[in-house]
């Protein structure tokens, strides 16, 4: 194992909220107070002032290292300490507790708005950000038109970046920060701003640095993306650590972490389960080629959906449907049970039934998708239960051999990814 490059020692930030003062607590009303009793209105002032006052620890003694050549990804909720966390290592804040060590030039892409001078073009601030990370002029002109060309903002360069749009700053701003060399690069959840196409080049550029051996630290809420680009992921929990391990490991256990999990939804009472006098769920699983029950799903393997339900008739058959949608809400397919031939054939009595769905392996691409569960009969056509996004589960293609992918490393567009045969022979 190489030496760390980030050294995270009992790292914790404080800091101190106000509160809004309560009604009657002007100053008309504290000089009147003073005046009629002024030895309980300090003391009641005093009071007054610490309850107005609290403390928010936004990190809690948090400690990691990270060596060189790694890219660990940071995950958690909203106000898990993500954020703050990075803005401690780019030197932005001060911790209030604890210390840092890092060796090397680092690089950071936090919210819109930092790391350029709004006043300067954007020439101007490619200029000033390799200064700024100890490059030459001559190594910055070097890389110059590389990250014009990746930003696609050449027709502004010339422009002071205050007047550049949300997307035209977190172009630049990537651009900047991935092309100058730094060794560490830190990329905050802001890469969100730009459109669908700049995410992916970007994430493929996120590759391309870290197979050169650069460190990286990234934030994002998307765990397909985590998955795609961290062997290590750090998980935070209101602003303690609350893993660190393997990037599967780590999702798992933060998509788990909400009331229910994700990958499986389960009504123990009957009488509250969604359905009617013919038919109601009782569960829906997303289960793995080995069986268990889990939100992320290696596209190379098959897996199945699991639904079960509670028959309440003798003499109707009803059947599944599961439709399949991606994280933008379009319906990629839908599939019955009744495509089974036994489904036909068998009778059907009173009690749980267990329908599973077969999905075979490299169907899917890699993304976030969710199940709509319904329980149906037909002739005549009638819906007895229906639920919207009942599961989730994510694909991730970890592009080894004997997938889609073989040895290409960058975005793959599509919606599905299957693995079809191709025969090549020279004419």
């Amino acid at each position: 194992m190489s030496e760390p490059v980030i050294s995270v020692e009992h790292l914790s930030k404080r800091y101190v909220l106000g509160h809004q003062a309560a009604n009657g607590d002007g100053l008309r009303h504290a000089l009147q107070n003073l005046l009629l009793a002024p030895r309980q209105w300090l003391s009641r002032r005093r009071e007054r002032r610490q309850a107005t006052h609290e403390e928010f620890w936004a990190l809690k003694d948090v400690s990691f290292e990270v060596p060189q050549g790694d890219v660990v990804g940071i995950i958690g909720r909203n106000g898990a300490g993500k954020s703050t966390l990075l803005k401690i290592l780019s030197r932005i804040t001060e911790p209030t507790r604890g210390r840092i060590a890092i060796e090397g030039r680092v690089a950071s892409l936090l919210e819109v708005g930092t790391g350029f001078h709004q006043e300067l073009t954007g020439r101007e601030n490619i200029f000033l950000n390799g200064a700024i990370l100890g490059m030459s002029k001559a190594e910055i002109k070097r890389k110059f038109d590389e990250i014009v060309a990746f930003s696609e903002v050449e027709q502004f360069l010339d422009t002071p970046v205050k007047r550049y749009s949300s997307g035209m700053y977190v172009r630049l701003a990537f651009a900047v920060a991935a092309h100058l060399e730094p060794e560490i690069l830190i990329v905050d959840e802001v890469l969100a701003v730009g459109d669908a196409a700049f995410q992916k080049k970007c994430l493929g550029k996120i590759q391309d640095v870290s197979s050169h051996g650069r460190t990286v630290l990234f934030v994002s809420h998307s765990m397909p993306t985590i998955l795609r680009l961290c062997k290590r992921v750090i998980l935070l929990q209101r602003g303690a650590v609350a893993g660190d391990g393997p990037a599967e490991e780590m999702t798992r256990k933060y998509l788990s972490s909400g009331t229910d999990r994700a990958a499986e939804r389960v009504w123990a009472e009957r009488d509250q389960a969604p359905g009617d006098d013919v038919a109601r769920l009782h569960a829906v699983r997303v289960r793995n080629a080995q069986g268990a029950v889990t939100e992320s799903i290696d596209i190379s393997e098959p897996f199945e959906i699991e639904v079960e339900y509670w028959n309440l008739q003798d003499r109707i058959k009803p059947t599944v449907s599961i439709h399949f949608l991606n994280e933008d809400g379009v319906l990629l397919f839908v599939t019955n049970d009744f495509v089974n031939p036994q489904w036909w054939s068998s009778a059907r009595r009173p009690g749980l039934v267990r329908s599973r769905c077969l999905v075979p392996a490299h169907l899917l691409a890699e993304g976030q998708f969710f199940i709509l569960a319904a329980l149906c009969t037909y002739n005549p056509d009638r819906l007895h239960a229906l639920e919207r996004d009942v599961v989730s589960f994510q694909t991730v293609d970890q592009h080894d051999l004997d997938r889609v992918r073989e040895k290409y490393t960058r975005v793959w567009p599509g919606a599905l990814r299957p693995r079809l045969e191709w025969k090549v022979e020279e004419i």
